[in-house]
């Protein structure tokens, strides 16, 4: 296959990247960009089989997202439903959290530096984080029922292995994306793989 892609380069013509995987390779590589083809990071690829996916157990990073110069770090996580995370505050100040989200309503009093609390996440979809002190401070929590979920780098790409072939969806959502619950959601094959990059709205 790569010999033919070379080939056809050599002709000037074009060969869909998501063709130039290796059948049974398994991985995904997806890239968001918005209307004018600029990349858009922290955007969260998820990919579900169309029989369904297994429940993840858990990802690579920890489900962790501290307070730290203000702000929520890391700004989107991305969690296995059922997981709990903890809030660490790594700043002098004080902070709350609230999150007024359908998935997740509570709100966690003020606590200092050094000190952490915990939430528990039940439902799949998407919690906005807040702290009553601190307006300008936001944070997105992405519960996804599917072990195959990346978030997007500062080119706008996200590698997901070890996906099983077939039919799947492909859902990519980001807080500012212009569609129903920021969200957007493509059928597709992924025998041989994925390669494929989308074109969003934003807000």
């Amino acid at each position: 296959m790569r010999l033919l892609a070379i080939f056809l380069a050599c002709l000037g013509l074009a060969v869909p990247a998501a063709h130039l995987l290796a059948a049974g390779n398994g991985s995904a590589r997806v890239q968001v960009v918005d209307e004018r083809g600029l990349p858009i990071r922290d955007a969260v690829v998820e990919i579900t089989p169309a029989g369904g996916a297994r429940s993840p157990s858990g990802f690579p990073w920890r489900a962790a997202m501290a307070q730290k110069n203000l702000q929520f770090t890391p700004g989107t996580l991305i969690v296995a439903k059922g997981s709990t995370v903890a809030f660490p505050n790594l700043d002098r100040v004080r902070h709350s959290i609230y999150s007024f989200s359908k998935i997740a309503r509570f709100e966690i009093d003020l606590y200092g530096r050094d000190q952490t609390r915990a939430q528990r996440f039940d439902v799949a979809g998407s919690a906005a984080l807040g702290c009553n002190i601190h307006d300008n401070m936001r944070g997105y929590v992405r519960v996804v029922d599917t072990p195959y979920a990346a978030k997007t780098n500062g080119n706008g790409i996200a590698n997901i292995s070890a996906v099983p072939g077939g039919s799947a969806t492909v859902t990519i959502w980001h807080p500012r994306l212009r569609a129903p619950g920021n969200e957007v959601r493509y059928t597709v094959s992924l025998d041989g793989g994925l390669s494929r990059k989308y074109k969003v709205k934003l807000r």
